[in-house]
């Protein structure tokens, strides 16, 4: 954001910035098509009777505010769901229940690239917001030191970011394994609805990987143009 004056940075941000706002709009309208959907239960019974056929019986479920909110908590063991997910029996609540699911599942097993994620968020935490000052201050004092300095800090998010797109496929296979395997999903129509939803929400971690991915190409380049000029 340090950078948004610059028309280069549009050239490296411009595509995925434009592949993010499609990937948004892309899973807004698969979710609000498929909550129109009628399913049995809603997300809430669904996942309960899922957690019970995974056998996690460990795993709490608490409600979260907000629209698409859901998320499963590895540090506290616990599924959240938002009022639209918990309350509304259809099919897109199945998917995002499930999709949440597939992350307890995950944890139970021990999966690499969940582990691999919570290790690598206080570094990006950390790192998100003195990476680019440092690369702004090594660069308003023609620093290469502070520069790459600053590439290193901001490239934790491109690495989060690589390892989050595998951890949230697997979970969204794992949780039409769980659909089509309790018979929740009675109906074509009904596993193509969810694929839908699944897929559009993937394709925002796409986006998120190219975001991150982008920038930390403009910020070598840059650097590599400093470093060059200081030779």
């Amino acid at each position: 954001m340090l950078f948004w004056w610059d028309p280069l940075y549009f050239l490296f941000a411009m595509p995925a910035l434009l592949l993010g706002l499609y990937a948004q709009a892309k899973v807004q309208a698969a979710y609000n098509r498929w909550l129109q959907a009628p399913a049995r239960l809603t997300g809430l019974e669904a996942a309960r009777r899922l957690l019970q056929t995974a056998g996690l019986y460990e795993m709490r479920i608490e409600g979260t505010p907000g629209h698409l909110t859901d998320h499963y908590d590895p540090s506290t063991k616990t599924l959240r769901l938002s009022p639209s997910v918990a309350g509304v029996p259809s099919v897109a609540s199945l998917a995002v229940a499930a999709h949440e699911i597939g992350h307890a599942l995950q944890d139970a097993e021990g999966h690499w690239g969940l582990r691999a994620r919570a290790a690598l968020v206080p570094a990006v935490n950390f790192g998100s917001w003195l990476g680019p000052i440092l690369f702004l201050v090594g660069f308003l004092m023609q620093s290469p030191t502070l520069v790459w300095a600053g590439v290193l800090f901001f490239s934790a998010a491109a690495l989060f970011a690589l390892v989050t797109l595998p951890v949230e496929l697997d979970a969204s296979r794992r949780a039409l394994a769980l659909l089509e395997g309790t018979g929740l999903l009675r109906t074509p129509e009904e596993r193509a609805g969810a694929r839908e939803v699944l897929r559009a929400a993937a394709l925002t971690y796409v986006a998120a990987l190219a975001q991150a991915l982008s920038t930390l190409a403009y910020y070598v380049f840059l650097a590599l143009g400093l470093q060059r000029s200081e030779e």
